[in-house]
């Protein structure tokens, strides 16, 4: 993929190998980036072998850019953006096979031809709402078969989870508390136990379920602030 990087993106890597204190790993683009021991875990690694072995799967944030040189880290890296990027990937493989079962073997130069302009994921996605830059690549007819399988395909719901802590010691405390959770209408709320509560929201993308639950959680905090409510996320 001739994709352009940026500082902080989040990519998938194949380790190649371990020299001295480095990772080196081959990006999706053909290019090498280097990860040091430092950035693999944090703390005092024992056996890097635990963390990484060549040929395995990683995903990386880009630290920086310097000429051929690409920096990469591991441990920076959420277990939510690892989720998401292992989850584009594996889509991306169910997709080139879906294009084989049409394409055949123009398969492979479709691919490429794709890959130059953005990710073929992303590219699909558009061509749900627009299909005319997928027509122009593989002609009307194609786009129609490959676009009827995309379409039909059932999309994995993302789910997300918090924990929150919401007490309060005013005397209509518990009225406060009742109102301000029942007003949540895009998550399901749970009693845990005294002050406890978990939020679960569903949706089929998972940047939008990300943002919602984000907002939510502002507005749990900014509502307990401004009524000398205690508000915390435990479980993160």
């Amino acid at each position: 993929m001739e994709l352009g990087l940026e500082e902080g993106d989040i990519i998938l890597c194949t380790v190649d190998r371990i020299v001295g204190t480095n990772v080196f790993v081959i990006l999706e683009n053909g290019k090498e980036g280097t990860i040091t021991f430092s950035e693999v875990a944090p703390g005092r690694i024992r056996n890097i072998r635990d963390y990484v072995v060549p040929k395995k799967k990683i995903v990386c944030k880009i630290l920086r850019l310097s000429g051929d040189r690409i920096d990469l880290s591991l441990r920076r890296v959420t277990q939510k953006e690892q989720k998401e990027v292992l989850e584009i990937h594996k889509q991306e493989k169910t997709y080139v096979s879906m294009l084989k079962s049409v394409l055949g073997d123009k398969t492979k130069e479709v691919v490429d031809k794709i890959s130059k302009q953005e990710r073929l994921y992303d590219f699909l996605q558009e061509a749900k709402t627009d299909p005319k830059n997928i027509e122009k690549i593989v002609g009307k007819q194609d786009a129609m078969k490959i676009m009827e399988i995309v379409n039909s395909q059932k999309k994995k719901k993302a789910i997300l989870k918090k924990e929150i802590l919401l007490t309060t010691s005013e005397p209509d405390g518990i009225k406060f508390i009742k109102e301000l959770l029942g007003k949540i209408s895009n998550a399901e709320v749970k009693y845990i136990s005294a002050g406890k509560y978990s939020l679960r929201l569903e949706s089929d993308d998972i940047k939008k379920a990300d943002n919602e639950m984000k907002s939510v959680l502002e507005n749990l905090e900014k509502q307990a602030k401004n009524n000398s409510a205690e508000f915390s996320i435990l479980k993160k």
